[in-house]
């Protein structure tokens, strides 16, 4: 969500008490139940899968990005993914798709504690074989705090695409004075629409699907939004910790990416521990949706080509595109 989104957003709501839905207290072990997630408090997240014909090599946990699902991110890219052998999972996050309290913010906090529960649950479905977690833009957000935190993330390696690492230091003040208002006059107002001309991809064919996906959020509550930024927050505080568990990383951003802007990414990608095992990659025609994309096949091919060898270059060249852009003067 960019600067002009939130501006455009705000003016002409009525206040109300803001509402956050966080996890309760525990009920029960979590189990994975019925092409499900029960987590230890009751909560039943949808587990949607794309499953290779033989035994997996590779299983990879998809978290998705604000407003949307998991079949929404997944489904695209899944069949690239399946025909090399890598199961590919991935979960409605509380307060979205068919998960409980849609449309309810449920806490950064919650939404990684699932997150490691969810890779707990999946490492004893399928032991001894590599895990990895993987996550767009506001999942890849909640990936960085599940990997960074006080509990060890039951998983071999991370992939952040877009991650949502926009965070309110590199906001202008007037955006800051808006979002503080937000906070205490509008926090339970609905939001509808974006900014016109900005999109998430450029693959057409995705955006119809998109537009028509009951499970689509399509408005969205003021205290969700203000969920979102401190979310954020916490990603950019993550940031210089990522890897110290010795754990690779890679990390993959578009250059026509209007969501998450160019300058803040590459701010807190300059955080990062130079001694990290962490890649960057750099895609200057890539939108915000990567895997979607019309070229989302060649950044398909280097996420399957980095799960092999997280050290070696991207076979598209990104990884040295990576090391230029972050160079650049911000």
């Amino acid at each position: 969500m960019n600067r002009r989104t939130l501006l455009a957003l705000l003016p002409g709501l009525a206040g109300c008490t803001p509402v956050v839905l966080p996890m309760g207290p525990p009920r029960a072990a979590p189990v994975l139940e019925n092409e499900s997630l029960v987590m230890a408090d009751g909560a039943r997240l949808p587990l949607r899968s794309w499953l290779p014909e033989e035994a997996p090599k590779t299983v990879v946990l998809g978290l998705h990005g604000f407003n949307e699902y998991a079949r929404s991110f997944l489904a695209d890219p899944a069949p690239l993914f399946t025909a090399r052998g890598v199961a590919l999972y991935g979960i409605d996050q509380r307060g979205f798709g068919a998960a409980p309290n849609r449309g309810y913010w449920a806490g950064h906090e919650t939404l990684a504690a699932d997150a490691l529960t969810a890779c707990v649950l999946l490492r004893a479905r399928h032991p001894g074989v590599p895990l990895v977690l993987m996550g767009e833009s506001m999942g890849g957000a909640v990936a960085m705090l599940a990997a960074t935190g006080a509990q060890p993330l039951e998983a071999d390696a991370l992939v952040l695409l877009a991650p949502a690492i926009w965070g309110r230091n590199t906001m202008s003040g007037a955006l800051r004075f808006a979002l503080s208002l937000a906070a205490v006059t509008l926090p339970a107002a609905v939001l509808t629409g974006g900014v016109a001309g900005v999109v998430p991809t450029n693959n057409e064919a995705s955006l119809i699907r998109w537009s028509r996906d009951q499970l689509i959020l399509r408005q969205t509550r003021v205290d969700a939004a203000l969920g979102l930024i401190d979310l954020m927050d916490a990603a950019v505080a993550a940031a210089p910790r990522l890897g110290a568990d010795g754990k690779p990383a890679l990390i993959l951003y578009g250059g026509q990416d209007h969501l998450v802007p160019a300058a803040p990414t590459r701010a807190v990608l300059n955080t990062l521990n130079a001694a990290a095992p962490v890649t960057v990659g750099f895609y200057p025609g890539g939108y915000h949706q990567l895997l979607r994309d019309r070229g989302g096949n060649v950044v398909t091919e280097d996420v399957l080509a980095w799960l092999q060898a997280p050290y070696a270059a991207l076979p598209s060249g990104a990884r040295d595109a990576g090391i230029a852009w972050r160079a650049q003067a911000s």
